[in-house]
């Protein structure tokens, strides 16, 4: 059977990441190997004298040479000679510093001369490379590392979608979920028509104050009025009429709004501005979704949903709440629910994947990439 894309998805890279991450851990152990091998104190001894005669070479190089500046030359001689007395006698390429020395220390120097000395001077440059070389290991170690942290949490978020997959696949379609539907239809039909008239016969000032206090409840997803719209509605007489009545005044021009309010100026500036915010303004932070809430959280919706929904509907609406409230406590209800989840989300592709086994096979590779990638972050930790 051919492998699908996701599948595909779910282990691509992975031998890739975990091959990276040894091949780096080998590269850092070598390259750490081979300057414990000289010892990193000499090492960075030996590279502090080797750049600053390489330094040397390049500044007086054309200068202290032939015809030059005979000054220039007695002083190149002299910063060489400093630099290499007194050597610490277990120097690495100790040896090279002191007959790189005595090689400049010629009556006339020539560019060539300067040529040699920086090849003479090559076996100290490779050794003291081997500290940049375990630089470059270490943080190729460290991209390797981070790179297969992220591909790991790449397929544990992987890994979750599957097992939800495979749990909507268990999930009974034939699940009369009417018993939960039901209920929660009744009550988002009567609290969106509570919440209609509401917003058709309370005056704006009141209606906005509802809004304003549902800023208490984090579940109520409401978006609180703008600061410059409560302040209109709280001190002006046009804050009275309900927000139908204030949104058809926005669309007055200026002549025939002096006839309704007692400053147009500010209606404009408060009102015409927030058209889209008032119009938006609807029943949906305090419906229920289809498909509902876990269990759990359905009662916590319900608590602070009827907080708000009581400013400004019956009894009645507040009594389909509690009916909704109360389906969390069937023993079924979790049951129901999934089979509504997974008639409302599996698509066609997902159901024909899960009933070939698709799925299953696709977790399994995908944890087994994970174990993988696990073991070798766990083999080759953190430096």
């Amino acid at each position: 059977m051919a492998r699908s894309d996701t599948e595909i998805e779910s282990s691509a890279g992975t031998p890739d990441t975990v091959e990276r991450l040894e091949q780096a851990a080998e590269t850092h152990d070598r390259a750490q190997e081979r300057v414990e091998e000289v010892g990193a104190d000499a090492l960075r001894d030996c590279r502090g004298i080797y750049s600053e005669l390489w330094n040397l070479l390049e500044s007086y190089d054309g200068r202290a040479t032939g015809g030059g500046d005979f000054e220039a030359f007695m002083e190149f001689q002299g910063r060489v000679g400093t630099l290499t007395d007194d050597l610490p006698e277990d120097l690495p390429e100790r040896d090279t510093f002191e007959e790189v020395d005595d090689f400049l220390q010629q009556r006339r120097l020539t560019e060539g001369d300067f040529e040699q000395a920086r090849e003479m001077l090559s076996p100290v440059g490779d050794l003291v490379g081997r500290l940049d070389e375990l630089d470059d290991a270490r943080e190729r170690y460290k991209k390797a590392r981070t790179e297969a942290n992220r591909r790991r949490d790449e397929l544990s978020d992987r890994i979750d979608d599957l097992e939800r997959l495979q749990r909507l696949g268990d999930a009974d379609l034939d699940a009369p979920v009417e018993h939960l539907r039901d209920p929660i239809e009744r009550y988002n039909d009567a609290v969106t028509e509570a919440f209609t008239e509401f917003r058709r016969n309370t005056p704006a000032r009141e209606a906005l104050a509802v809004i304003e206090r549902a800023e208490a409840y984090p579940l109520v997803e409401f978006r609180s009025p703008p600061a410059e719209l409560l302040t209109y509605v709280r001190e002006h007489d046009a804050g009275t009429e309900p927000i139908p009545k204030l949104l058809e005044y926005a669309d007055y021009s200026a002549s025939k709004l002096d006839h309704y309010v007692d400053d147009a100026a500010a209606l404009r500036s408060a009102v015409a501005t927030r058209r889209t915010y008032l119009r938006r303004l609807d029943a949906e932070p305090v419906r229920i979704d289809w498909p509902p809430p876990s269990a759990d959280a359905l009662p916590w919706f319900c608590r602070e949903y009827r907080s708000v929904v009581a400013r400004f509907a019956d009894e009645s609406v507040v009594a389909g709440l509690r009916e909704v409230r109360g389906l969390a406590e069937r023993d079924d209800y979790e049951r129901l629910r999934e089979s509504a989840v997974a008639r409302s989300e599996l698509t066609e592709s997902e159901r024909e994947r899960l009933a070939s086994g698709a799925v299953e096979q696709e977790l399994s590779t995908a944890r087994e990439a994970r174990a993988a990638i696990d073991d070798a972050l766990e083999t080759y930790s953190p430096l």
